[in-house]
């Protein structure tokens, strides 16, 4: 079984409810890790998504920090390319220095994913080809390193440890292992894909002072319910989100299951919606503890991020408790 157990909420928005109560799901989620034991709770960056309300990690983390105690409290991630290193470098000292040996500052290289995003942050699609030179920058604004402005320093950032985590996509990995840094990789769905990832990870792997070995975090979505069929329909709101993105252009905010099973589908609409219900981890404990074996054999993983979204509230915690039952946490 993999060591470790961790939760990555997205600030999903639901149907009939403002995004603010999104924000307060996520920290209430936080909450209720921490009582069940699971190891870190990230929280994740997205712009101009209606269906997603955390556009701020650093400032959710820090709600999130300040009303937990001994979860470990992270991004996953912030993504550098939307952001100049040594803004990320001083938001994460003032996380630590709040927060001391709690905080865990997981990074991405995408870019907002339609042109008005991008221009409205500043960015373009080539700065994601950056994020090797702005990750050894950002590193060295926390060790003291960097040289490009010697008499600037990053306050209170500076000879902090701050663990960093690098998120795979594209050349992540390799970006990884070159820095020496942990790699979080996802989706479970294309296992094939994510175990060659990581065996090029392991591969090319150089120590460093932010690790002296690999350390592989696999991501993806599990379900766990008293049926099979329970567990599916907690994968309904999710799937229908993304097939409608997909064909609408707009990810919407979360509906209850019993509805969407109840919609009218295009042909398109359908294959989408099937294909997003299929590949997850998921079903009783006795099946997903099945399951989990078989990652862990196949992946080598240290650790799972669990992102899971659905509409249903109770049946997420719920999801999540026989999930730690299952991880013997």
């Amino acid at each position: 079984m993999i060591r470790r157990l961790s939760l990555l909420d997205r600030s999903r928005t639901r149907e009939g409810q403002p995004p603010a109560q999104a924000l307060r799901d996520t920290v209430e989620l936080a909450r209720a890790a921490e009582r069940l034991g699971y190891h870190r709770f990230w929280v994740s960056e997205h712009h101009s998504v209606p269906g997603v309300a955390g556009s701020a990690p650093a400032v959710l983390a820090a709600a999130v920090a300040g009303a937990t105690r001994r979860i470990r409290v992270g991004t996953g991630g912030v993504m550098l390319p939307n952001h100049q290193p040594l803004v990320v470098a001083e938001q994460f000292g003032v996380l630590e220095s709040l927060f001391p040996g709690r905080i865990d500052m997981g990074l991405g290289r995408s870019v907002g994913f339609t042109g008005g995003i991008r221009r409205a942050l500043g960015r373009d699609t080539g700065d994601a080809d950056r994020f090797e030179e702005q990750l050894a920058e950002l590193l060295g604004w926390l060790d003291g390193t960097q040289q490009a402005y010697p008499e600037v320093h990053a306050r209170p950032a500076e000879g902090l440890r701050i663990p960093a985590f690098v998120l795979a996509t594209g050349e992540g990995a390799g970006i990884a292992a070159r820095a020496g840094l942990p790699l979080v990789v996802g989706d479970l769905r294309a296992r094939a894909r994510v175990t060659e990832i990581i065996e090029r990870y392991r591969a090319e792997f150089r120590p460093s002072p932010g690790g002296s070995e690999p350390y592989v975090v696999v991501s993806g979505t599990v379900a766990v319910a008293p049926t099979a069929e329970a567990a599916r329909r907690i994968l309904v709101p999710e799937a229908w989100s993304l097939a409608h993105s997909r064909t609408r252009g707009s990810f919407p905010p979360l509906r209850p299951a019993q509805e969407i099973e109840a919609l009218p589908m295009t042909a398109k609409e359908r294959e989408l919606y099937e294909a997003g219900l299929t590949g997850h981890v998921h079903g009783t404990e006795e099946q997903v503890a099945a399951q989990l074996a078989e990652v862990a054999a196949e992946t080598g993983a240290d650790e799972l991020l669990v992102t899971t979204s659905t509409y249903d509230r109770t049946a997420l915690l719920d999801s999540f408790e026989r999930l730690a039952r299952v991880a013997g946490l």
